[in-house]
């Protein structure tokens, strides 16, 4: 199942390693088949505040973005971004496909006893 890993990121200023970051990013993606699906368009923000920019990299499964995220290369550059620019990083697995929505709903409702 696909999975997702996912920044909420606020910069503040752009500099050298920032720039160095993004520049090496994706080779440290590419042995795990990750690859970028958001990264830095403005984001439209519909209900409540959205300070910063959206980051959105999908991955075949948890495990390559489990395995990408603790790799040597990723974590040799990590620094390069996370000493300028403060955010927040998740990973998260997708929902499979025909997923409906509305069994969900019944599973909470049982759970609740509602």
């Amino acid at each position: 199942m696909t999975a997702y890993a996912i920044g909420h990121i606020r910069p503040e200023t752009m500099n050298e390693d920032v720039l160095r970051y993004i520049e090496e990013i994706q080779s440290t993606m590419d042995p795990f088949e990750g690859r970028f699906l958001v990264h830095g368009n403005p984001v439209e923000v519909l209900e409540g505040s959205f300070p910063g920019d959206l980051v959105i990299i999908a991955f075949p499964d948890i495990e390559r973005a489990r395995a990408w995220y603790a790799s040597p290369a990723y974590q040799e550059i990590l620094p390069l971004r996370s000493r300028h620019i403060p955010g927040d990083i998740l990973l998260v697995e997708g929902v499979p496909a025909g997923y409906d929505a509305t069994r969900t709903a019944a599973a909470l409702r049982g759970s609740a006893g509602l």
